[in-house]
């Protein structure tokens, strides 16, 4: 029985069990994937994003024009509604403009049909949300392996790989644990070594130290940096305006447009 059978098994009867889809195999066939030629890492391209409402449509992006390369490390600051959320979900492919191009990682990501999208994502992304999302009812360790299993790297190592990121991020010695028994901090570090099972070239983080202490928060974005320093491409959604301070390069948004963008 392969890892996931097991922790579907694990999982079983829980409502976290219908997050996790099924390949038969197990893993995800092969399948083609566009490619650009295109140097940066995240290109966005006159991106506009309209909502149905019942007042009529809703612009969240009003032509968004970004690129982003590869080993940069960005923070995306601006008041609740500016377009944030909207813009991570551009260029991670959870939705897709109204207007506009998205290539990310040398990939037109509109291109993609729903089984080439989570091929890709799997492959390319790592996401760190605010909140965590880790599923309760498996270790942390079993955490960290899911994103690997599903996209079929590293089988018979997988084990062995989880256990040397938990050590990257400094908490292998919780690898066995369930994650209501760890801190906070923990779940997030938790979060990031599950968000590098993959080896991914970009790390989105949506709100990474929203919920941890001063500490806690130093000490998760040194690690980002240092993982940039390792070649990796990180975006981060932040309202701390200090910690955006910190970061090489700063994009305000306000009204679903790029109003400023700072080199610090």
């Amino acid at each position: 029985m392969g890892a996931l059978s097991k922790i579907r098994k694990r999982i079983n009867g829980s409502s976290e069990a219908a997050t996790i889809p099924h390949h038969p195999s197990g893993t995800m066939s092969a399948i083609s994937i566009p490619q650009s030629t295109n140097g940066s890492m995240i290109d966005l391209r006159a991106i506009k994003k309209a909502y149905e409402t019942d007042a009529g449509p809703f612009l969240a992006l009003k032509g968004i024009d970004l690129q982003v390369d590869k080993g940069e490390f960005v923070a995306v600051v601006g008041k609740s509604g500016s377009g944030k959320s909207t813009l991570i979900n551009m260029f991670t492919g959870i939705d897709h403009p109204t207007e506009g191009e998205v290539v990310v990682a040398q990939t037109p990501i509109r291109q993609l049909d729903e089984g080439q999208m989570a091929q890709w994502r799997g492959r390319n992304l790592g996401i760190v949300f605010q909140f965590f999302q880790l599923l309760p009812t498996l270790t942390v360790v079993e955490n960290v392996m899911i994103p690997m299993d599903l996209a079929g790297k590293y089988e018979g190592h997988r084990l062995e790989r989880a256990m040397f990121l938990l050590d990257q991020v400094g908490i292998a010695d919780e690898a066995y644990k369930f994650p209501a028994s760890i801190s906070g901090g923990e779940q997030q570090r938790a979060a990031i070594a599950r968000a590098l099972a993959n080896d991914p070239p970009i790390l989105v983080a949506d709100e990474p130290t929203g919920n941890l202490d001063s500490r806690t928060a130093e000490s998760v974005f040194q690690l980002f940096e240092s993982l940039v320093a390792e070649g990796k491409t990180i975006l981060m959604v932040t309202h701390d305006g200090e910690l955006a301070g910190r970061v090489p390069r700063t994009i305000t948004l306000a009204d679903g447009l790029i109003i400023s963008e700072t080199k610090n």
